[in-house]
């Protein structure tokens, strides 16, 4: 999908070579009418597209972008690790539009009561960047780590920043991943995990924003059933579908 803001398209062309070196590496079915989602709001044409992947150790690799004439570009990506791994989630999204970005954020959220201490201490190694207009966290935000970085660039210099930092958060996860192996499906830090993630897609839900554009640009129902079981389904519990 064309976008109108390069920082939309950069991110998205970053992720997916990356994406190739994973374990067992594979396609999730998907139905053909949400990989591409065409839709109208206000008048404007809104156009969505979804891939989804996994390998061993992330159930779910989720990468939307959307296009909504010619203001909003919206990209989403989460990475949903499998429960029985000790793994955070990494997700990431970004809003722009006419007036430039007005949210970009990075995190990699656990599904532990803290961060895995490498994972921790990796971060705290990344450059810390002076943005200038930092965001607040929403109130559903809670299952967000400690190290999250939410932000509007507002320049080109602070966007360049963003898909460093972006791209230096997925490179920590990536590390992690390659070297983390499973516990088993009734260990109870998997059942912990399994949890966690359950709360993870429970407030994601919860985005308010979200809804409202989906609801508009289609209807109730079908914005429901996009959240639901496309961007935010729950994990199976553990050993059911992703231990082996």
């Amino acid at each position: 999908m064309n976008s109108s803001h390069p920082l939309v398209g950069r991110i998205a062309q970053s992720l997916l070579p990356l994406w190739q070196q994973l374990p067992k590496l594979e396609t999730l079915p998907l139905d053909p009418d949400l990989k591409e989602v065409r839709g109208e709001l206000e008048g404007d044409n809104m156009a969505i597209s979804n891939q989804l992947l996994r390998c061993r150790g992330l159930r779910k690799i989720h990468l939307e972008t959307a296009h909504i004439g010619k203001n909003l570009d919206i990209l989403h990506c989460v990475m949903f690790p499998d429960p029985c791994f000790d793994l955070p989630l990494f997700g990431a999204d970004i809003v722009a539009g006419r007036g430039g970005i007005s949210a970009a954020i990075v995190d990699l959220s656990p599904t532990a009561p803290q961060l895995p201490r490498s994972i921790d201490e990796a971060l705290n190694k990344i450059e810390k960047h002076r943005y200038s207009q930092p965001r607040e966290v929403p109130p559903w935000g809670k299952i967000f780590s400690a190290q999250v970085l939410f932000v509007r660039p507002t320049n080109s210099i602070e966007e360049e920043w963003f898909l460093k930092d972006l791209l230096a958060f997925h490179q920590i996860f990536l590390n992690h991943l390659i070297l983390s192996e499973p516990d088993a499906a009734n260990h109870p830090d998997s059942q912990m995990r399994y949890e966690a993630q359950l709360n993870y897609c429970e407030q994601q839900r919860r985005n308010d924003k979200t809804r409202r554009v989906l609801e508009a640009a289609f209807n109730p129902q079908w914005a429901d059933d996009y959240i639901q079981n496309l961007l935010f389904d729950d994990p199976q519990p553990p050993g059911v579908l992703y231990c082996a």
